[in-house]
């Protein structure tokens, strides 16, 4: 017990330090490149903080525990929806402008609809989950692709940070925070399921809570850092390029190597909350201006009640 406690600390701390790091350097590789903070928290620091849970739900699924694998995946994306973007909106407000902000949560809210058609069809085979994959990687060549063909795309707060003389830094923070953030995430999600495995709680249960904050917690961090430090296009990103990986990426690599449906018990609540919290984001990204603190608290305070709900009726 002692040693689990611990752990999940030890988590925290790797967790912090890293999403620090990589915000910096992630920050300095846009301005470099000339991409827009956006494309990178949806690619580079999308794909880095989702690492965890591609992890676990994989390890999961292939050792015969698919419903933690499947729990996680939907219980990180209704986290990041509106614990990650509710608390990095508390923080500082998130300003929703600029190009690609329309856009991408629309795929998102698109990929949450396929994610619930799976769920409510009972669909399961190994060539869905190779579909999944091959949806995921001609997104990320389009928006690479329409990213680069516009040359007068402008980089936020460009003026304020000037342009890094060479590669090597930015680079090296940015591998190095996500390695933080990958051996912080293992520990504290180890740590995690240990403590409430003995605390008695079912597998879905363990997925949609424990694991799923534990591995949502790189995001939470990240996109606190990132909007803290004025790139709201970061941690929005940050946001929906998880949301897109948990989906589509891990999604279907648990559904390619371990084929199962996704629980039946998640179809009345959970997977309406992700659409539900999807469809919020894209409605916020399309008409409002930003997300201020208010929202944001209204966000984190639902996600706590939907915690309870869960607790209360396990």
């Amino acid at each position: 017990m002692i040693f689990s406690i611990l752990s999940v600390l030890g988590g925290l701390a790797a967790l912090a330090v890293g999403g620090e790091v990589l915000v910096r350097g992630a920050v300095g590789v846009a301005r470099k490149t000339g991409l827009q903070p956006l494309l990178i928290g949806l690619v580079v620091i999308g794909f880095g903080t989702s690492m965890p849970e591609l992890v676990t739900s994989v390890q999961a699924a292939r050792a015969g525990s698919p419903n933690i694998a499947w729990g996680n995946i939907v219980g990180s994306n209704i986290a990041n929806s509106l614990l990650v973007l509710g608390m990095a909106a508390t923080v500082t407000p998130i300003i929703l402008n600029g190009k690609g902000t329309r856009r991408d949560p629309l795929v998102v809210l698109t990929a949450s609809a396929l994610f619930a058609v799976l769920a409510w069809t009972g669909a399961e085979h190994w060539l869905l989950g190779i579909a999944l994959l091959a949806l995921l990687a001609s997104y990320i060549l389009a928006r690479y692709v329409m990213e680069r063909s516009d040359d007068t795309a402008p980089v936020e707060n460009e003026t304020a940070n000037p342009t890094p003389q060479g590669w090597s830094k930015p680079l090296v923070e940015t591998i190095l925070g996500l390695a933080a953030l990958l051996i912080g995430g293992h520990i504290l999600v180890s740590g995690s399921i240990e403590l409430a495995g003995a605390l008695g709680m079912s597998e879905t249960l363990i997925g949609l809570t424990v694991v799923a904050i534990g591995t949502s917690l790189p995001e939470l961090v990240t996109s606190i850092i990132a909007a803290w430090r004025g790139q709201s296009g970061v941690a929005l990103g940050n946001v929906l390029g998880s949301n897109l990986y948990n989906i589509l990426g891990i999604g279907g690599m648990t559904m390619a190597l371990a084929p199962s449906a996704i629980p039946r018990s998640m179809v009345s609540i959970d997977i309406p909350l992700v659409l539900l919290s999807a469809l919020t984001i894209a409605l916020l990204c399309t008409f409002a201006k930003g997300m201020g603190r208010i929202l944001g608290a209204f966000f984190t305070a639902l996600y706590f009640g939907y915690l309870a709900l869960l607790v209360v009726t396990a």
